[in-house]
């Protein structure tokens, strides 16, 4: 399927591996300029080598921490006027709640939700003047389920979901549109960071946390990065106007329910 948005601009944030990569590989295949954002210098200047030569689109990687004022900054100038933007960033370790204190709290809700917020402040404006504009923010599956040790990364993003919902429906007449993806169970470092976690907490091996994982997921394996960002590429196209405010669960069938 042709996505409508080649020759279009995106800033996919904290992209130079895991579930962001995915998605600026997706979009950069669809014909997408992306902008590569990462911490690590040679990793990120690495993914955005990995991506251009897979495509044959403009790929400009962009060192910095997405969660800071001087990253975004850096951030939007090298692409000061994006269609699309991804926003997706670290989340707070895996820990008991008990032993987070006030400034692991904030830090928290800095990350996953007043950074995503700013990012789109700053690039929503430009996209109702010009009539297209597609924003996808990357969550978690425990927005709606809980995961041991991720309750400030849930209640942050939860608080997210929550924050964008009246924003969503107040820009859709511009077609500017703002979903959410819903990750449960996707083979990433933050994933295996998880696994490690719980294997520790329940003094077991790290195959058999990864086991146990697994035999919960209808699907009975892992996702993927790549299978996640045709998702997001798709919320990004022009065939997708037409969707906004909504969560996309990417679990195979984790979170059980009917509606």
């Amino acid at each position: 399927m042709d996505l409508g948005i080649a020759g279009r601009n995106a800033i996919v944030c904290a992209s130079s591996r895991g579930l962001g990569k995915g998605c600026a590989m997706s979009l950069a295949m669809n014909g997408v300029n992306v902008v590569v954002n990462g911490r690590d210098e040679a990793v990120t200047n690495a993914t955005a080598d990995e991506i251009r030569n897979a495509s044959d689109v403009d790929v400009t990687p962009v060192v910095a921490d997405v969660s800071t004022k001087e990253g975004q900054a850096a951030l939007l100038a090298a692409c000061p006027q994006p269609d699309i933007l991804v926003n997706n960033n670290g989340g707070p370790p895996f820990k008991d709640f008990r032993e987070l204190s006030r400034e692991d709290m904030l830090a928290g809700v800095t990350m996953n939700f007043a950074t995503p917020i700013e990012l789109i402040q700053a690039v929503v404006d430009p996209m109702i003047a010009q009539g297209f504009g597609r924003i996808v923010n990357i969550t978690s599956v425990s927005v709606l389920r809980p995961v041991a040790g991720l309750d400030l990364s849930s209640g942050a993003r939860a608080g997210l979901t929550a924050f964008l919902a009246g924003v969503a429906r107040s820009v859709a007449q511009h077609n500017v549109t703002i979903n959410h993806i819903l990750p449960g169970y996707i083979d990433t470092d933050r994933l295996r960071g998880g696994v490690a976690f719980n294997a520790q907490q329940n003094n077991i091996s790290v195959e058999e946390a990864a086991e146990r994982q697994t035999n919960q997921v209808p699907a009975k394996r892992f996702g993927n990065p790549a299978e996640f960002g045709e998702a997001c590429a798709f919320l990004c196209s022009a065939q997708a106007g037409y969707i906004t405010g909504q969560s996309l669960l990417l679990d195979g069938g984790l979170y059980e329910s009917n509606f």
